[in-house]
């Protein structure tokens, strides 16, 4: 069964830690891989550390790897860099999962990667 949850983000560009909100939507018995997964095309998931300084360098990184102008689909809707800069993140992880846990390293967390922000995300969360 599916679980949702949404995220509320506050700026263009941001990456925020929602690896506790994934965690509490698995059965406490489950054994396997979950799916996490963004519905939306300017937005992303990722695993990665969750520092707060690290989650500003991403987001900064994200913004310095891709202009935010001179793209042909700015004409349509004026995002195409939030476009291009979710697809460099993906949308969806499979994650191992042990007694209803997360099964990840040490520095590891699932991130959100709001690229056209700031909005309200979904994230679905698919146990094993």
């Amino acid at each position: 069964m599916t679980t949702e949850f949404r995220v509320e983000t506050t700026d263009r560009t941001e990456v925020l830690d929602v690896t506790d909100r994934v965690e509490a939507a698995l059965p406490e018995d489950a054994a396997g891989a979950c799916t996490v997964f963004v519905r939306h095309t300017t937005a992303g998931v990722c695993v990665n550390e969750a520092e707060s300084n690290l989650l500003g360098d991403l987001a900064d990184a994200l913004a310095d790897l891709v202009p935010d102008e001179g793209w042909q689909h700015d004409r349509l809707d004026g995002n195409a860099d939030a476009h291009v800069r979710a697809l460099l993140t993906g949308n969806g992880l499979s994650i191992p999962v042990v007694d209803g846990r997360l099964d990840m390293g040490t520095w590891q967390s699932v991130l959100l990667v709001e690229c056209d922000g700031p909005r309200t995300r979904t994230v679905s969360v698919v146990p094993p």
